[in-house]
């Protein structure tokens, strides 16, 4: 029987890995694969790398990267025509957070991944997962519109100029960006979904298409705990940023059952389709990469779109 054939989408600036490391992980998937090995080199271009391949009939593709990079994989991975003909997902972790392939229950290193990876394909292992869909753009955990999307724009920013992406910078630009970055008076975003009362003057909007949200560190972080990758996708929104209230729903999201509710909260629970309506632009998000900004967002729910080894 010939080798399955691989190909593996190498991010060369990934936070976690080295030289050597990546040439190790080359030579394991080697003796599975016929292996194709591409590193990518600019924004964008593991979807262009991960299209060819769902076009030519690859059999698996492997990611070592972080989560921006699984999010192009993926958005390549979905022009193939059905489920059984695009090819299968494989993550090994290789960024500084790594939410997905967390979310997946992979270990967080990329040695261990790896493991577990090769492990999954001698038992023929894999499950399908559902995706969401922000206009034409798939997204694997998260997606946001307002306060979190502008948090990640600020820390982009400081990755620009040279800072290590740690949960500490997360937690200063989160800060920072709260008091010194957001119009807390004039809430500008409404929520539409089809035969349903709209939600007006929101301040920001969390989606998510699994639990966690994201990670502090070792802590994972809930806004909406029964997301899951088998229903619709859920939301979290907050119809003000007054300090009293958004530090007691913080303080809920952190907690150790995370449950947040009150008269600022607005929660739906596995949803299929909904529109987010902004009066100004917003700061927008998918997968904590940074989009721009947006006043207008369609999101859907993708059920059964992808085979993931894990």
């Amino acid at each position: 029987m010939p080798a399955m054939r691989a190909l593996l989408v190498v991010n060369p600036k990934a936070t976690t890995t080295s030289e050597r490391g990546r040439d190790v992980l080359v030579r394991a998937l080697r003796t599975e694969f016929d292996l194709t090995v591409q590193h990518t080199k600019r924004r964008g271009h593991g979807t262009a790398l991960a299209r060819e391949a769902a076009e030519t009939s690859v059999d698996v593709v492997v990611t070592l990267g972080g989560d921006g990079t699984v999010n192009e994989v993926v958005n390549g991975l979905m022009a193939g025509p059905s489920l059984e003909e695009r090819p299968a997902l494989a993550v090994v972790p290789g960024g500084s957070t790594n939410v997905f392939a967390r979310a997946l229950g992979l270990p967080k290193g990329w040695a261990e991944g790896t493991s577990v990876i090769l492990e999954a394909l001698h038992a023929g292992r894999h499950r399908t997962i559902g995706l969401g869909r922000a206009d034409d753009r798939y997204f694997t955990f998260c997606a946001g519109l307002g306060l979190d999307a502008s948090v990640v724009r600020r820390v982009e920013q400081a990755r620009l100029r040279g800072r290590t992406s740690t949960p500490g910078l997360y937690l200063r630009s989160a800060v920072n960006q709260y008091f010194l970055g957001v119009d807390r008076r004039h809430p500008a975003i409404t929520l539409e979904r089809p035969g349903e009362p709209a939600e007006a003057s929101l301040a920001t909007v969390i989606i998510q298409n699994t639990a966690p949200w994201t990670y502090l560190g070792d802590r994972a972080i809930n806004p909406n705990p029964e997301a899951s990758f088998d229903l619709g996708l859920d939301v979290m929104a907050l119809r003000e940023l007054h300090l009293p209230s958004t530090a007691r729903t913080v303080s809920q999201i952190f907690s150790r059952r995370p449950d947040p509710r009150g008269r600022q909260v607005v929660r739906l629970h596995d949803v299929d389709e909904f529109t987010l309506l902004a009066t100004r632009p917003q700061p927008f998000q998918l997968d904590g990469d940074y989009l721009g900004e947006r006043e207008k967002v369609r999101f859907t729910s993708v059920p059964g779109a992808l085979r993931v080894i894990c």
